[in-house]
């Protein structure tokens, strides 16, 4: 059974990769002109799903969802903790000790199924991006997000460590 504090922690290790994410891609955004998710579309494709639509041909000839920009944010943000309490579920809160970079980045790169298997194709993309402008670059962007993503998870790890220690 996982205790309180180790839940908490995992919860601020994936909010902590998040916030890590959205920085790097407000960085990209501003400095190479790169464009960041647009939440709205993920909440979009979110809120069609409880009405039955799960697959679309292109997400922003779709119809809007009332609050989709909120729920796209919201979305991001529980899937975040989600993969934070999944680090620890697979690795222990003995990772927590110790942490060490490994962990986080490998359980970042292979939960890039989601999106490349699931959400890509669903919201009119093809697989792994294959019907967006430049497959490749969509790829790219993936996994270097995604590794952004880890390293976030992992600093959060070490900030924890030291600022609130967990006895094994």
């Amino acid at each position: 059974m996982i205790d309180t504090a180790t839940l908490i922690k995992g919860a601020l290790i994936g909010i902590a990769g998040t916030v890590l994410l959205d920085v790097w891609a407000l960085f990209l955004a501003r400095v190479w002109n790169i464009p960041a998710t647009n939440w709205a579309m993920v909440g979009r494709w979110l809120g069609h799903i409880p009405r039955g639509k799960f697959h679309h041909t292109s997400m922003s000839e779709a119809e809007s969802v009332k609050g989709e920009h909120a729920i796209g944010w919201i979305a991001h943000y529980v899937i975040g903790i989600g993969y934070g309490l999944l680090l620890l579920a697979l690795w222990g809160s003995a990772w927590l000790t110790e942490p060490t970079i490994l962990p986080p980045l490998v359980l970042s790169w292979v939960l890039l199924v989601a999106p490349y298997f699931l959400m890509m194709p669903s919201m009119g993309m093809g697989f792994s991006g294959s019907k967006t402008s430049k497959p490749a670059i969509t790829r790219i962007k993936s996994v270097v997000s995604h590794s952004v993503f880890g390293l976030g998870m992992y600093l959060a790890g070490e900030a924890l460590a030291h600022l609130w220690p967990t006895a094994v």
